[in-house]
């Protein structure tokens, strides 16, 4: 099954300096019927104007993953890091008993990133740090890996975090397609981050995201699209929520 999501219908927040757009419910949106996708339980994209920021705040017992989409993220925090990311590249923290940091943005053009949640497998992790400067190439009509679980010695992603999900990014070339396996007993969240293209016969603009639930799916770009997928394990509750509708209207149920 899969679930298509139009980002017009998504949390919207305007602060002047940050232009913010809420898969689940977060800050100022609230709607008790979107808290969660299994364990995805943020995924933020945020526009951050030049010169302004996210000041020092504290995080606790969650797994933090950022995603630069374009410009530049400046991070600092209490473990003592100080990264600046870019295009492509990704940074990961884990909070676990407890951290502060800051997000900016010091370079001269708008920042925009994903700012994605995961909860942990446990509580009380020991707080962590790190990031990766992929190569942009690498990701082009080809599933290029992020990030996976400490226990997931199959895949090759260099960031790894405490819960069981695989986190992929690909730029696909316009008229190209690609497959993605998510399985009988997985689900997958995805969004195409800049864009256009078609999946399972389903059209997705900038922002637009897909759950998809117990099934594989083919992707065609329709322009060149920046794709960022996150699979994880089936929840029930989350199949529940949407059922076995068959119809195939703009934010509908597919099967």
């Amino acid at each position: 099954m899969i679930h298509y999501l139009d980002h017009k219908n998504m949390g919207h927040g305007q602060h002047g300096w940050l232009d913010s757009y809420f898969h689940f419910s977060f800050a100022e949106y609230w709607n008790p019927e979107n808290i969660r996708f299994g364990v995805l339980r943020v995924w933020n994209d945020d526009t951050v104007l030049s010169g302004t920021g996210f000041p020092t705040h504290p995080h606790q017992d969650m797994e933090i993953v950022s995603y630069v989409v374009e410009g530049e993220l400046s991070h600092a925090d209490s473990m003592g890091n100080q990264h600046t990311l870019t295009r492509g590249q990704s940074q990961y923290m884990s909070a676990g008993t407890g951290v502060t940091h800051s997000e900016f943005n010091w370079g001269e053009d708008d920042l925009r990133f994903m700012q994605i949640w995961v909860l942990p497998d446990r509580e009380g992790y020991q707080p962590n740090y790190g990031d990766h400067r992929f190569i942009w190439e690498d990701r082009i009509n080809t599933w290029l890996p992020i990030a996976t679980s400490y226990q997931n010695a199959a895949n090759n992603a260099p960031i790894k975090i405490h819960a069981d999900v695989n986190m992929y990014a690909t730029m696909l070339s316009q008229g190209e397609s690609l497959g993605f396996k998510v399985g009988a007993d997985r689900q997958a969240y995805l969004t195409v981050l800049e864009g256009e293209a078609t999946i399972e016969g389903v059209k997705l603009f900038e922002r637009d995201s897909l759950e998809v639930v117990k099934q594989d799916i083919g992707i065609t770009a329709d322009k060149d699209a920046h794709i960022f997928i996150i699979e994880m394990a089936f929840d029930e509750a989350c199949y529940k929520q949407y059922g076995n509708h068959e119809t195939l209207e703009n934010g509908a149920d597919l099967v």
